[in-house]
């Protein structure tokens, strides 16, 4: 479920699960944090969240955050919605490509795990849906150093096992 922000007539935005002001930064770290979104006008209920991604994104290239090259803005100026269209389905189809990508990499890699007699299976790498914090920083940190420390230790039975051959 989405977490519906009502935007007001004087700008604000009121965040109506957590009963408070918020600012779209604060709504910038909500969807990192994997919270999806639903932004509406509080008198008329017209969905602004696309208008209110697109000011966040605004936002971040004012203070050279994203920095996203002026000729593609022009383009996407001068030719209007058709272009505009064009690079909505081209952003989703590579966005889908990604996960798929990962979801065959995860597989892959659990594959090449069992095979090799890890008993550990990978974590799983997928987009949060149910609007649930993601792990923090620290902890994904812990994570690949656990792994890369897993996959040195095969590369070094591997090894072993080639030299005993």
């Amino acid at each position: 479920m989405a977490y519906v922000i009502k935007r007001y007539s004087n700008r604000k935005l009121y965040d109506t699960q957590e009963s408070r002001y918020v600012t779209l930064e604060e709504i910038e770290e909500m969807i990192r944090a994997g919270k999806e979104i639903a932004v509406v006008d509080a008198a008329s209920g017209e969905d602004l969240t696309s208008v209110t991604l697109a000011q966040i994104i605004l936002e971040n290239e004012r203070n050279h955050r994203a920095a996203l090259p002026t000729a593609f803005l022009h383009q996407l100026i001068k030719h209007g919605e058709a272009w505009q269209d064009f690079v909505q389905r081209s952003m989703k189809s590579s966005l889908e490509g990604i996960v798929s990508s990962q979801r065959e990499m995860e597989r892959i890699f659990q594959d090449w795990a069992s095979r090799a007699g890890w008993g550990m299976s990978a974590p799983r790498v997928e987009p949060r849906r149910d609007g649930a914090a993601e792990p923090d920083a620290e902890q994904l940190r812990e994570e690949v150093s656990t792994l890369r420390e897993r996959l040195r230790s095969l590369e070094e039975r591997l090894e072993k096992r080639k030299n005993q051959k």
